[in-house]
């Protein structure tokens, strides 16, 4: 009975998409929108819903099929603003160099030396602290799935050590912070993660103008830093746990018989430094060396891991290539992310193409109502919007439509910073930690006993109100002094 109920209502959904994507254009248009405009926003609408109640990987190929039957655009220009833009080749090439760093003992070994030391055993918050930095440091540049996966063991071993039980709050406490972290880290830097990008990379396709990632991380990592700040005062003094069990804790315990730092693995992070140089060096030597900041800057920001994938392919530990390509392919890329970035990006191109005169639309339609709102009430409109979303549906598609739907608004606003506010914005949609929907993490530390999915909702929609809060008054002020 449920399997039809659920048949019956994926038919619906199938209907009611497929119906706006082929037949919205032929609805009354509002004065002042063509009829490809309305092909677009049918397209748009159609997709999200798909989007959001069925997957992210067909429904990406739908909308770029559909998108080459507008009048207007060319197919070529689809494929070519979508699988052909530069962000999507960063990001194939980045998850290429971050999936082999995943294999090394690298990330154990640095998550380990956070919590295991002299500062981390002078007091159960201190170890607790040690434990919430080490998540932030990695999570800057690794996957947040993945860096769950690897944090959960080491955090189970630490629930063996301290002899927490299911249901104790310190215990619930640590992998919620682990479920949260993951998030906030991943907004803190475009460096393998997908959400901020996709803002970027759909402001770009909409403005021409590039967001700086020296000076996203800039007005991204303090943001997170005090987001975190939030989270633990929301543990100390609303959750409170009991940390009586960690005055004793010996971390040491968990290392084991662990194995020597192995050649390959100082081979495999000196070619990510690399990479990692060449992002941040233009923005660091801008002033005092133009010419190579110039320079580096010109080959975008596509060229970094491509040469490190070139690298980790070339250099050879015990006759074999660092990097097993074809390993690496297929399970070091999450392809349903990468082929909603590229449909994202064709989407935002295609609302902004002056023949289907969404963006005018948008510009005579909604610019009024927005002016006539405060900067405050519009910048916090946005933000909140981005996290309740985020919070309850993908992240990739919140990144995707809050971005599409406020870049027009926007540019026809002297008052805001577009470019400040679509960073918050792919920040924020990082920032997804409240229900299984959100992040596959979420799901499985619900289900894992640790913590429960209501203290995951309660406790991640407090955080979500902190977040936005910081975002305003500490994010948008940073980000429209430096990135304008």
């Amino acid at each position: 009975m449920s399997k039809e109920k659920t048949g019956i209502q994926r038919a619906i959904l199938l209907l009611l998409s497929l119906s706006a994507v082929l037949f919205f254009k032929y609805l009354p248009a509002p004065t002042g929108l063509s009829s490809s405009g309305m092909q677009v926003l049918g397209i748009f609408l159609g997709v999200l819903m798909l989007w959001l109640f069925e997957s992210i990987d067909w429904p990406s190929f739908l909308a770029l099929a559909a998108l080459a039957f507008v009048p207007g655009i060319k197919a070529s220009d689809v494929f070519a603003q979508s699988f052909g833009n530069q962000i999507f080749a960063f990001l194939l090439f980045t998850f290429l160099c971050t999936y082999e760093l995943s294999k090394t003992s690298f990330i154990r070994r640095v998550a380990l030396s956070f919590v295991d030391n002299p500062i981390a055993r002078q007091s159960p918050w201190s170890f607790t602290l040690l434990f919430f930095i080490s998540i932030l440091v990695l999570g800057s540049f690794i996957s947040p799935t993945v860096l769950f996966i690897i944090y959960l063991p080491i955090l189970e071993g630490i629930y063996e050590i301290v002899g927490l039980k299911k249901g104790d709050r310190a215990a619930s406490m640590l992998m919620m912070g682990l479920v949260f972290l993951c998030g906030i880290s991943s907004g803190m830097t475009p460096i393998a993660h997908v959400f901020p990008l996709i803002s970027m990379g759909i402001f770009e396709s909409m403005t021409g103008q590039v967001i700086d990632y020296g000076s996203y991380m800039l007005m991204a990592i303090p943001t997170g830093l005090l987001a975190s700040a939030g989270m633990v005062l929301i543990f100390r003094f609303v959750l409170k746990p009991d940390m009586r069990a960690f005055i004793n804790l010996n971390v040491s315990a968990m290392r084991g018989k662990q194995a020597a730092v192995t050649r390959k693995e100082k081979l495999v992070l000196t070619v990510f430094i690399f990479v990692i140089l060449l992002w941040v060096m233009p923005s660091l030597t801008e002033s005092f060396l133009p010419e190579i900041s110039s320079y580096i800057s010109s080959f975008g920001i596509a060229m970094p891991p491509l040469l490190g994938v070139i690298a980790l392919s070339i250099l050879s530990e015990g006759g074999k290539p660092l990097l097993n390509f074809k390993e690496a392919m297929s399970k070091g890329i999450p392809w349903a992310s990468l082929i909603i970035c590229g449909a994202a990006l064709a989407l935002g191109a295609a609302m902004t193409n002056e023949e289907v005169g969404l963006k005018s639309f948008l510009a005579e339609s909604v610019g009024p109502f927005a002016m006539t709102l405060t900067p405050l009430v519009l910048l916090i409109l946005f933000l909140a919007w981005t996290s309740l979303q985020t919070n309850f549906s993908s992240n990739i598609v919140t990144a995707t439509v809050v971005t599409t739907v406020a870049v027009p608004i926007l540019m026809v606003l002297p008052t805001l910073s577009a470019g400040a506010v679509v960073a918050l914005i792919g920040m924020l949609s990082a920032y997804a930690f409240a229900t299984p929907p959100a992040m596959p993490s979420i799901a499985i530390a619900g289900g894992s006993g640790w913590t429960t999915a209501r203290q995951l909702l309660l406790y991640g929609m407090l955080l979500m109100v902190v977040s936005v809060f910081v975002s305003v008054v500490v994010g948008y002020p940073l980000g429209a002094a430096l990135i304008g």
